[in-house]
């Protein structure tokens, strides 16, 4: 048996141990390393750590460390009430508005991962404080990164168009952009209506109030009054006998709740977490420079983290004290021992030899499917950027002959090497694993990696037949 083969199975292996006796995936992939790279690839220490991912380290512990600061403090409830705000209460909008925000982001030039990092936290502290899966609210995240990932002036678009021009393909730039954008706002569609959009939808409006007692606002869906997610918020019907439809007179009654999606009177006294305290000024502050400092002047995001929460630690160490225990590092664990274990897959060829193999079938087609699924498959544990480059000159041959069009070919490897990072084993998914706030981790880490899984199984099949098939000469 090959030293490729058996590093393939022994990563079956952890799999299989990792999900049946619920130990970490991170330490039992940290153990196959050393095995397999000391008894198989003949490596030594250093180049089993060749492969740990020293910059994803420092973004996961980084970015969890200045968000459980805004947790602590209130600024992310803040943020909360802002949003329900810009979108006047209409809770269902807010995964859009998360979505779009993010392929801006990464649209104009930051970096994927770097967008979800400042995204995400401020996401799933929304989701956990009106019930919203965050499932759903994670996976529009990432999606809205990788739906912007690919323009022209983005990092994606750039090194792909890159490479299509050094190895003299055919490229188009604009279709490259639109093919991502498409099918990544195909699938956040399908996640939003499978996941609660349509339950978030008949919500309506709701009213922003956490200082006071909620008061049920009329919704649109019936009179029986339902729970609320979250202290504030609410549907079902007003106090009292009458319809769904709300009147003139109840709409202009004086009363601390209102009807449909009118929203309720302030209090005299703004609450709580409404107001701007000079703790959550400087935490806002701070990520406001952390933007700043990741998408104007390329500073590392994980550093600038750090060293901003370090900031705000000094100055108000009683928010700060519990934060540094509110790192997720149990998923720093899981994501540094699998990807460690990556690299020495990496180091020893593995990857190389699963590509070059696909790569000599004789039947460009089938290659052309085959490669789409090696590239997501890889991507969900490695570097997108790293899987694209490989990929593409991989199937440079069979494209220069003619048979399959270049620029479809080029689309499908991009698309199917980044629309995974939804999985808890990519940067993506790792930071929205780490940033969601009150949930199961375990049990969120299998959503998303079933969620990635069926990402992996259908999307390289489905831009295949759409960007590929048609492309035949």
């Amino acid at each position: 048996m090959s030293p490729e083969l058996i590093s393939i199975l022994v990563l079956v292996v952890v799999f299989v141990i990792a999900t049946t006796r619920s130990v970490n995936m991170g330490a039992l992939a940290f153990a196959a390393a050393f095995a397999v790279g000391e008894l198989v690839a003949d490596l030594d220490a250093d180049g089993i750590f060749a492969g740990f991912p020293g910059d994803l380290f420092v973004v996961l512990v980084g970015v969890t460390y200045l968000f459980a600061i805004a947790r602590a403090n209130g600024t992310t409830d803040w943020l909360v009430h802002a949003a329900i705000r810009l979108v006047r209460g209409r809770v269902a909008l807010i995964p859009w508005v998360m979505f779009f925000l993010t392929g801006a982001l990464t649209a104009i030039g930051a970096v994927s991962p770097a967008a979800v990092a400042i995204v995400a936290p401020i996401a799933l502290s929304f989701a956990a404080r009106y019930g919203i899966s965050p499932l759903l609210m994670g996976a529009m995240v990432v999606h809205g990164a990788q739906g912007g990932g690919f323009s022209p002036i983005s990092i994606y678009g750039t090194i792909v168009n890159g490479i299509v021009e050094r190895e003299k393909l055919p490229g188009n730039e604009l279709f490259l952009f639109l093919a991502s954008l498409t099918v990544n706002l195909i699938i956040a569609a399908v996640v939003f209506l499978l996941f609660g959009g349509r339950k978030l939808w008949a919500m309506g409006a709701v009213e922003e109030d956490p200082g006071s007692t909620p008061a049920p606002a009329e919704g649109t869906t019936g009179t029986t009054p339902a729970p609320t997610p979250a202290a504030g918020t609410g549907t079902g019907s007003a106090p009292g006998p009458g319809s769904a439809t709300p009147t003139p007179a109840a709409a202009h009654a004086p009363s601390p709740a209102a009807t449909g999606t009118t929203t309720v009177a302030p209090p005299p006294e703004a609450p709580a977490a409404a107001r701007l305290t000079p703790a959550r000024i400087a935490t806002l502050t701070a990520l406001v420079a952390l933007v700043v400092a990741v998408l104007a002047f390329d500073l590392d995001a994980g550093l600038t983290a750090i060293t901003l929460a370090v900031v705000l630690s000094t100055l108000w160490p009683e928010d700060s004290r519990k934060a540094v225990g509110q790192i997720a590092w149990s998923t720093v664990l899981l994501i540094c021992g699998v990807l460690t274990y990556v690299g020495v897959l990496d180091e020893m060829g593995t990857i190389t030899w699963a590509g070059e193999g696909v790569g000599d079938i004789g039947v460009p087609l089938l290659a052309a499917v085959l490669l789409c699924y090696i590239g997501a498959i890889i991507s969900a544990f490695a570097s997108s950027v790293g899987i694209m480059g490989a990929l593409i000159p991989l199937a440079v041959p069979f494209l220069a002959q003619g048979e399959i069009g270049a620029v479809g070919m080029v689309a499908a490897l991009a698309v199917s090497a980044t629309v995974v990072d939804v999985s808890p084993f990519s940067t993506n998914g790792a930071l929205v694993l780490a940033a969601a706030p009150d949930v199961d981790r375990e049990r969120f880490f299998r959503q998303l990696m079933a969620y990635g899984g069926i990402v992996v199984a259908v999307v390289p099949a489905v831009v295949w037949l759409v960007l590929v098939v048609p492309g035949i000469g």
